[in-house]
């Protein structure tokens, strides 16, 4: 399940590529146009700079922009950044330690199959696929 981290955070990238015109845009704006409190937003807004998907500037014509086109975006970037991943089971987590039932688990494969699907739906999706 995605939590409101990650769908947040697209709402957040949204609004900053539709309303940047190239500047920074106001954490207050964003706050106020997405109807998310100021202080989760700058926790959101920390991550993702963090993680390289914006860029900050503090002071009097500051806010957050985009470090790149939105279409460079993959939604699946976004979301892995903010939940850490979209595998539906430990086992398949990046770097998982080898399970020992893996040879014998019947729900492996159905896992496996949809954690594959999600990946590729998500990968699928631009930024700028979800701007209007």
């Amino acid at each position: 399940m995605i939590s409101t981290k990650g769908r947040y955070a697209i709402r957040v990238m949204i609004d900053i590529a539709e309303n940047s015109n190239g500047g920074y845009v106001p954490l207050k704006d964003i706050a106020g146009r997405q109807d998310i409190s100021k202080k989760y937003l700058e926790a959101i807004g920390k991550e993702l700079v963090n993680g390289g998907l914006l860029t900050a500037a503090s002071g009097r014509s500051g806010g957050y922009k985009l470090s790149r086109a939105p279409e460079d975006y993959r939604i699946s970037e976004i979301l892995e950044l903010m939940e850490g991943t979209l595998a539906p089971v430990a086992c398949l987590r990046q770097n998982a330690a080898p399970c020992s039932r893996a040879q014998d688990c019947k729900t492996l494969p159905m896992w496996q199959e949809y954690y594959e699907q999600t990946r590729a739906f998500f990968d699928s999706k631009t930024l700028s696929d979800l701007i209007v």
